[in-house]
């Protein structure tokens, strides 16, 4: 039997459950919660675990349940923080259900991310080093799992005290395969195929944004600043020049088409005035990852193996995933009541028990108890931002590219 405290956070009441161990107990739970990230999809608090006596972050995905499209984006981000498991990788180490149906993920805390570093102070070369191996490291693992993140940004990527760094926030991640929204990733980091509106692209647009990353880390700004997306194409072109014809063949669209051939002759400025003082192979590095044609992007195994990373590249600590994420649900339309019941039993599974009922205790009123069917939570720190990417539209897309055309 296990035991939920309740308390009131930034006006959302947290729910949070003992811990599995041999006599559950009411203060054997996650206590001093604090927010520190409000989201569309969730509030997230630090806690300390009463078990372990670490510091953890606690997600409240607030409505999992409100329809069926939020319902399958929840079922996503549980199945994919319970597959993959990586040192480069947010981990999930606590998930459980409240009896008001709220879901709680919880993982390690981290201090700091990459945004806010970057915001107060510039990085010396080595940490720039550090984090970009790391970053590649994660993303190896990610791709080899068949998943692309969708939404790299310095502030989805977590880092401590030591200087370990996490990617998180698997909540746009998809499979390669089917057609995809053309809408996903902060637009700075956002790789040139999805700007072109293209129905399908792969793992190479991750390597685009941790190009853009690692680009912004060594000049202390962003690369490609745009103000909207028409202007954050400009800005790539100017710097690698018109994009090949194999690319504009690949366009999907006949106004995107028109937007491109109304550009002119670009030629790509040499690189290295880009990056004034930085290491010759780091600039290498970047001109690999950087390139508008996917297909000719490196890989991140290969960037692993590129001399800007020689001094911390082990191919024998660079794992891959085990197996292929399995992502046979993503074409699936069930109604929510199926979607919950689907995540209820990967709960269960997370935690290997069977439906119990447990009570809930009120820490200001103890007496007050309810049932709950079946007990159950990692931590994905999702943005405003992610939410308004997914609610923007094709016809958006092609609204704005006429209005720049005057047709």
């Amino acid at each position: 039997m296990a035991y939920f405290s309740r308390a009131q956070i930034l006006g959302t009441t947290f729910e949070t459950t003992s811990r599995q161990v041999v006599v559950p107990h009411p203060l054997l739970t996650y206590a001093d919660l604090q927010p520190v990230g409000l989201g569309a999809f969730g509030l997230v608090c630090s806690a300390h675990d009463s078990i372990t006596r670490q510091a953890v972050a606690i997600k409240k995905m607030m409505k999992p349940f409100a329809n069926s499209t939020i319902a399958k984006r929840t079922y996503r981000e549980v199945k994919l923080l319970k597959h993959l498991h990586h040192e480069n990788l947010i981990g999930l180490s606590d998930i459980f259900i409240s009896p008001s149906e709220d879901i709680y993920l919880v993982t390690e805390l981290l201090g700091t991310d990459l945004h806010r570093i970057l915001t107060a102070t510039p990085l010396e070369g080595k940490f720039v080093q550090y984090f970009a191996y790391q970053l590649l490291r994660g993303l190896k693992y990610i791709h080899s799992a068949g998943v692309i993140h969708r939404d790299l940004k310095p502030s989805n990527i977590l880092i401590n005290e030591n200087c370990d760094l996490k990617i998180c926030d698997f909540g746009l991640a998809r499979l390669q395969e089917p057609q995809m929204t053309g809408y996903v990733s902060t637009r700075y980091y956002r790789a040139p195929e999805i700007m072109l509106t293209w129905q399908k692209y792969g793992v190479e647009a991750d390597i685009w944004s941790a190009g853009c990353i690692i680009a912004e880390m060594l000049r202390g700004k962003p690369l490609f600043p745009g103000k909207d997306h028409i202007n954050q194409f400009f800005l790539i072109t100017e710097a690698l020049g018109n994009p090949p014809d194999e690319v504009v063949e690949r366009i999907s669209t006949k106004t995107t088409l028109q937007l491109v051939q109304s550009l002119g002759k670009r030629e790509p400025v040499v690189w290295k005035s880009l990056f004034p003082g930085v290491d010759d192979d780091a600039i290498d590095l970047l001109g690999k990852m950087l390139i508008i044609d996917p297909n000719k992007r490196i890989s991140a195994a290969d960037a692993l193996m590129h001399p800007y990373m020689a001094m911390y590249h082990d191919p024998n600590d660079e794992p891959i995933a085990d197996q292929k994420f399995d992502w046979s649900f993503s074409e699936a339309e069930h109604p929510t009541d199926e979607w919950k019941i689907m995540i209820y039993s990967e709960v269960v599974d997370f935690h290997d028990i069977g439906p119990v009922g447990q009570p809930i205790v009120d820490t200001a009123n103890p007496a007050v108890q309810a049932e709950l069917p079946i007990m159950g939570g990692g931590d994905l720190l999702n943005t405003p931002e992610t939410q308004e990417l997914l609610n923007k539209s094709m016809e958006a897309l092609d609204q704005d590219i006429l209005q720049y055309l005057q047709i």
